[in-house]
């Protein structure tokens, strides 16, 4: 179970950031990049779930489950959004979108990162 929650969040990392990062450098929101911030995110929440199973002891709030939920939750903010400009069709929703996606790439990582922390110890 541990190595499917690992390859689950490790697939949530590759897919989220070639969607946020291929954005950027294309500086336009398509519809590809809509459908890989969804994937990262059921890849993200499946391998949290797997990681949840895995322990004994009940929810405890510490950093890393405090900015785990705050990441999700953007998640699913950053992919519902990017969906509605995208339906919306409009320039400037997107330019404003386009504002947001790196920032809130950088907040997914501070639980990726500190998972690999604990992870490691």
């Amino acid at each position: 179970m541990l190595l499917l929650a690992i390859i689950l969040i490790s697939l949530a990392f590759v897919f989220y950031t070639l969607g946020v990062w291929s954005e950027k450098f294309q500086k336009q929101l398509k519809k590809w990049h809509t459908v890989v911030f969804w994937v990262g995110f059921v890849f993200d929440t499946a391998g949290t779930t797997a990681m949840s199973r895995l322990t004994a002891t009940q929810f405890e709030i510490t950093f890393h489950t405090i900015t785990g939920l705050l990441a999700i939750l953007i998640m699913l903010f950053h992919a519902l959004w990017a969906t509605l400009v995208l339906i919306k069709n409009n320039e400037t929703a997107r330019n404003n979108y386009r504002k947001l996606s790196v920032h809130v790439w950088a907040i997914w990582l501070i639980p990726y990162i500190t998972g690999i922390i604990m992870g490691t110890r």
